[in-house]
């Protein structure tokens, strides 16, 4: 207890409560009640007082009442002194971000009410920013980039945190000589505001011009140089990556250098110095230190506590032996996994056969001279059941969609592989956004685990629009696709929201439209025939009119068409042998021509008029294993073999399609009329795609193809339909006649092929993928691609080597109420059939192109 003098103000100060001192010790208060006595009050440490009220001090733009709402304070409630509540309304200010400073006294003690004064000092807002030394441009990218707002408090912390980023955004640019000075000044025309001014000197890019190597014997500088993969010297000509310092990727780096040593059986290696040293031109130079030590070399290793597998069954997966280079990375990866859906370690195999408790542990046991004694230690522990298995999220489509993809069962053994082989099934519905999230919920005591898939769906219907320039005219389509219809409530009124959706069945119209032709189609697919079983049901019918093209003039004439009607029906199995990604695929197809006074071409001759027939049996055995996502791929791969035939009418009939050679133009029409009034071709089909992932980001697609249209009879030859047509943005022109559209970048639509079309073709493709961004509301990815391909007329012309090559870059973006979108910037490194120059960069939009 402390005595104050009666020349102290009416609120002079006994006792003070403040962030600075809050482990205040004191027991007893004296306050003053007027200038001229004093009175001494006490108060005992903890005890509750009422608070009376409360008053504000040193505010400038705050009112009193909005410093009592941030204390959280009330008039009337208890309070100690000090006490929790006091230190709470304390820290609430601070955290705030409004106040630099908080001090609160005691201002009056009425028996057992307590008055509190609080003194605070607000902080200055900032009002204007101003950067010298860059760009416009520049400048304001910053001031957004650092949130340098209008109103925002103006920190010690603000003003050292906004220097350090923006003395980081160039130095991680190669600026390394980077100076930033920031100036706040007092803005005199507004209470308690301040301008800032920010001064940014870069001075010139400083760039690598050695990384020096020191200590190195085992491995060569230029290799441990290929180590690190951000830090780069100078180097002629390599322009995709820069030789700037920038410290995180150098860090990174020296654990890439030391991971390199690992991998060679070095493990005790350590850098034992880095140093940055400058050179007169503004460069600067590496040096690193080394010390490899000795190489290793595995010695026994023992399995320990395996009851389940045997020693040589583990082995299998381990495939380390003794006497290989000793490798703690590859030793992990064998043991626990290298991180992907497809790794095949020890961990999985236990993991697969219902070991959920199961762990195993690679523990060094002995060093002794440069060899290594490696234990395997395995606690099996019981099988595990999965006792319940859930989903969520999906709002849209009926859990049993989901749950007859899923290959985990209640009352199934545990198995990691079938979890995530559940994962890909449901991104490959189409319907969910690819970061499905399976929840694993073990329960130890009774061996078992509860398993929830959250969902995130996204649109399941797609308005196609669709575009393309062509044969002399834009292409355009019209089209609704339903992927997720349900043709079971298609009569339930309450259903229509605003379609019956829910079920997994897919249903399209589609108008396609240009000024040589015009398609309508309409189509539908069960993809769970009976709902048991994995058996589609896929039918379709569709009609077209295509008109008579002048192919010089490019003039169209609408009273002479190409008619064609047709359906088809087709039913798929998922295949059990050799595995469960096989699919068999079987449709029966009728197609109708009708030419009135279209002049289409067979061999030599024009067919003018005449109903021509085509009733084809087509077959498909096909493997995917592509996952996770429909639309961005990572691992796995894509396979299939069909086979598209007529029956042999020429081998049958015993007629002669000889051509006689005295024919009139009107014979002739007849003639060939007779000859191709049923079609007969067989067409054979490779198409082959493979994903191999860098990083979850960088995805290597790598695809083939090859087809063959092959006929029975020498005599009736080549179908007239059914042909290839190679080039451009590969966009269908769904026009009906059996021609498949292949793209091949870098050249104009369908060039590559003859006017009639090819009889084979193949293509070839790298195709380079960056994700940017997988949001169910737009997927987009970026691609740099190589391809090759020709077309040919047919198997004697046919050389593979003979091939049009192009390159280039795109974008893709997939929004689910209008599929991919995308362009292509290509460039054709070969000229077209018939020229000698080059095709060179050609532009390719890609506009409602499936996947």
């Amino acid at each position: 207890m402390k005595l104050f003098s009666a020349a102290l103000t009416l609120f002079a100060l006994f006792f003070t409560f403040s962030a600075k001192a809050q482990t205040q010790k004191d027991s007893l208060l004296v306050v003053e009640i007027d200038t001229t006595t004093t009175k001494k009050i006490s108060f005992e440490k903890g005890k509750e007082y009422i608070l009376g009220g409360i008053s504000v001090v040193g505010l400038k733009k705050f009112s009193e009442e909005t410093v009592r709402i941030f204390t959280g304070l009330k008039n009337g409630q208890a309070i100690k002194l000090p006490g929790d509540k006091l230190t709470s309304a304390i820290k609430k200010l601070y955290e705030s971000k409004q106040f630099s400073n908080v001090d609160v006294y005691l201002e009056k003690l009425d028996k057992k009410t307590v008055y509190l004064q609080f003194d605070v000092q607000e902080l200055p807002q900032l009002n204007t920013v101003k950067i010298k030394g860059v760009k416009k441009g520049k400048a304001k990218e910053l001031i957004k980039d650092a949130e340098l707002k209008q109103g925002a408090m103006v920190t010690d912390n603000l003003i050292v945190t906004t220097k350090n980023y923006f003395t980081k955004i160039f130095t991680d640019k190669g600026f390394l000589k980077t100076k930033v000075s920031l100036d706040v000044k007092k803005d005199s025309s507004d209470v308690n505001t301040v301008h800032m001014a920010v001064f940014i000197d870069k001075g010139k890019k400083i760039k690598i011009k050695d990384i020096v190597f020191s200590g190195n014997n085992a491995l060569s500088s230029s290799k441990l140089r290929k180590a690190m993969k951000n830090t780069k010297q100078k180097l002629l000509g390599r322009f995709w990556k820069g030789s700037k310092y920038i410290e995180e990727d150098f860090q990174e780096d020296l654990e890439s250098i030391l991971d390199k040593y690992s991998r060679l059986g070095y493990r005790d290696a350590r850098i034992l110095s880095d140093k940055v040293t400058w050179n007169d031109d503004n460069t600067i130079n590496i040096h690193l230190e080394l010390e490899e030590g000795r190489q290793y070399r595995f010695a026994e290793i023992l399995f320990i506590g395996n009851k389940e597998y045997t020693d040589e069954q583990l082995q299998l997966y381990l495939k380390i032996v003794k006497g290989d280079v000793y490798n703690g990375a590859v030793l992990k990866e064998r043991v626990k996994g290298d991180g992907s859906p497809t790794s095949q370690d020890i961990s999985t195999l236990y993991q697969d056969n219902g070991f959920l408790f199961s762990s195993v542990n690679a523990v060094e046991t002995r060093v002794k001279n440069d060899s290594i004694t490696v234990e395997i230690r395995i606690r099996e522990d019981e099988k595990a059941r999965i006792r319940k298995v859930s989903v969520s999220g999906n709002d849209k489509t009926n859990d049993h969609v989901l749950f007859r993809e899923l290959r985990v069962k209640p009352g199934d053994l545990f198995s990691r592989t079938a979890i995530i082989r559940s994962i890909r099934e449901i991104g490959q519905l189409g319907f969910f956004d690819t970061n499905v999230t399976p929840d694993v919920v073990p329960d130890y005591q009774n061996k078992t685990a509860d398993i929830e898939f959250s969902v995130t769906e996204k649109g399941g219907s797609q308005i196609e629009l669709q575009g393309g320039y062509g044969g002399g005219s834009f292409i355009g389509t019209l089209g609704l696709s339903f992927n997720n219809f349900s043709i079971r409530n298609i009569l339930n009124k309450e259903a229509y929201k605003p379609l019956p959706m829910g079920d997994g069945q897919t249903l399209s119209l589609r108008l396609q439209t240009s000024r040589t032709y015009s398609t309508y189609s309409f189509s539908f697919t069960e993809p769970w025939l009976g709902g048991k079983k994995p058996k589609s049901l896929s039918f379709s019918v569709y009609s077209s009119n295509q008109y008579q093209l002048n192919p010089r003039t490019y003039d169209v004439d609408r009273s002479r068409s190409l008619g064609i009607i047709g359906a088809s029906i087709g039913l798929g199995q998922r295949l059990k042998w050799p595995d469960d990604y096989f699919q068999l695929s079987q449709s029966i197809a009728y197609q109708s021509f009708k030419l009135n006074d279209y002049g289409f071409r067979v061999g030599n001759a024009i067919l003018s008029n005449g109903t021509l027939n085509n009733l084809s049996y087509n077959a498909t055995i096909s493997r995917n294993s592509a996952g996770p996502s429909l639309i961005f791929p990572t691992y796995g791969s894509e396979f299939s073999f069909g086979i598209k035939a007529t029956f042999p009418y020429s081998l049958v009939n015993n007629k002669d399609f000889t051509e006689p050679s005295d024919l009139t133009d009107s014979e002739k029409n007849s003639f060939f009329a007779e000859k191709y009034k049923w079609l007969e071709y067989y067409k054979l089909t490779f198409k082959g795609k493979w994903y191999t992932s860098f990083t979850d980001k960088l995805v290597l697609m790598t695809n083939a193809e090859l087809g063959y249209l092959g006929f029975y009879n020498a005599e009736l030859g080549l179908s007239p339909f059914e042909r290839y047509f190679v080039g451009g943005d590969g966009i269908a022109q769904f026009q009906l006649d059996g021609r498949e559209t292949v793209g091949l970048r870098g050249y104009e639509n369908n060039r590559l092929s003859s006017i009639d079309g090819g009889s084979i073709y193949n293509k070839f493709q790298l195709e380079l993928r960056y994700s940017i961004t997988d949001a169910p509301s737009a997927s987009i990815y970026t691609l740099g691609f190589l391809e090759a391909g020709n077309s040919y007329d047919n198997f004697e012309g046919y050389n593979p080597f003979e091939l049009k090559r192009s390159a280039g870059i795109g974008v893709r973006i997939f929004m689910p109420a209008f599929g991919l979108l995308g362009i292509d910037f290509a460039h054709g490194f070969d000229p077209l059939p018939g020229q000698t120059v080059k095709s060179g960069w050609q532009t390719h939009f890609i506009i409602g192109r499936q996947f």
